[in-house]
């Protein structure tokens, strides 16, 4: 197997060397991490000049275009556009490369925004997104729609993850473009710093089930070696595992050894309440899986951004 990790040096593709590397890869696997510097996904030649270099027989496809809620609100159209071609471009080199199985990164985000709790695998289409990502959301479901094309024209074994909030070492840690998880790690390293305040946007009672990358890791190689349909699968710590902004915040300033106060600055905005996602179907295949608690999981990205700050902060 050659497998090909589009997004390599990203938070999940970071993740997956990471555990390949520490024994859990196979001796019949050679593993491709490729970023922007190898080839722009946007444009088509350069990928299928990629997939030629490389002549991969399986895809993990992790990159795109992403960023936090202020960040897509402003660029809703960007967000459409890039990912839409990255997606299109990847998806048919494989397609025309011969590629046997290509696992696709979704997200939680792509759900309708009106649903019911808990969202599981079957309700991506039921309706549409929330209006503050909606073209960043709608893209990632297309990947949906093409790999069932890809299946029902061609007998491609295409298929694509969903997982909740990922979160880890090597995150976009970026204050006002990055998910709230790393932006709350270091706006607490500066107002530890600083001797100031933690100011959270918004109010901190939204609810997130987050899921280290590391563990997310371990999964996608399951996914890879083991899961077999086209319809996608949540990947996901349980309902029961749920955290608030506040109790994540809190629990950064504890790893952290953060004393200050905390301030909620509600004048901005919340994003959707809650995208609380059943992980039912990842349990029937895999009873098993235990996944890193979230206090140890934020105890180890904490020291990790501690130890890499100069390229962290950037």
């Amino acid at each position: 197997k050659r497998i090909l990790v589009t997004g390599g040096t990203g938070l999940v593709g970071r993740a997956i060397e990471k555990v390949v590397a520490d024994g859990e890869g196979q001796p019949d696997e050679e593993w491709i991490f490729v970023s922007s510097r190898d080839a722009d996904l946007t444009s088509s030649s350069e990928t299928k000049a990629l997939f030629e270099r490389h002549k991969p027989t399986h895809v993990i496809h992790l990159a795109a275009m992403v960023g936090g809620l202020f960040k897509n609100i402003r660029s809703n159209l960007d967000f459409w556009r890039t990912n839409i071609h990255i997606n299109d471009n990847v998806l048919h080199s494989a397609h025309e490369f011969g590629v046997q199985k290509v696992v696709s990164c979704l997200s939680t985000c792509i759900f309708p925004d009106k649903t019911t709790y808990p969202i599981d695998e079957t309700m991506i289409h039921n309706g549409p997104p929330h209006s503050s990502n909606f073209g960043y959301s709608y893209a990632k479901r297309m990947i949906d729609v093409q790999n069932r094309g890809y299946s029902e024209q061609h007998g491609r074994r295409f298929t694509a993850v969903i997982p909740t909030n990922v979160f880890g070492p090597h995150d976009n840690f970026n204050i006002e473009d990055g998910h709230v998880l790393p932006g709350l790690i270091h706006k607490v390293y500066l107002a530890k710093q600083s001797g100031s305040a933690l100011t959270v946007w918004g109010t901190g009672k939204p609810r997130r089930q987050f899921i280290y990358s590391l563990d997310l890791a371990r999964l996608f190689l399951w996914v890879l070696r083991e899961y077999d349909e086209v319809e996608p699968i949540i990947l996901s710590v349980g309902e029961e595992d749920e955290v608030s902004i506040r109790e994540a915040a809190e629990a950064i300033a504890e790893a952290m050894e953060f004393r200050g106060e905390l301030v909620f600055d509600t004048t901005k905005s919340d994003g959707q309440f809650k995208k609380t996602a059943s992980n039912a179907k990842l349990r029937q295949y895999l009873p098993g899986f235990q996944f890193t608690p979230f206090r140890k999981a934020v105890k180890e990205t904490c020291a990790w951004f501690n130890a890499n700050y100069a390229n962290a902060r950037k």
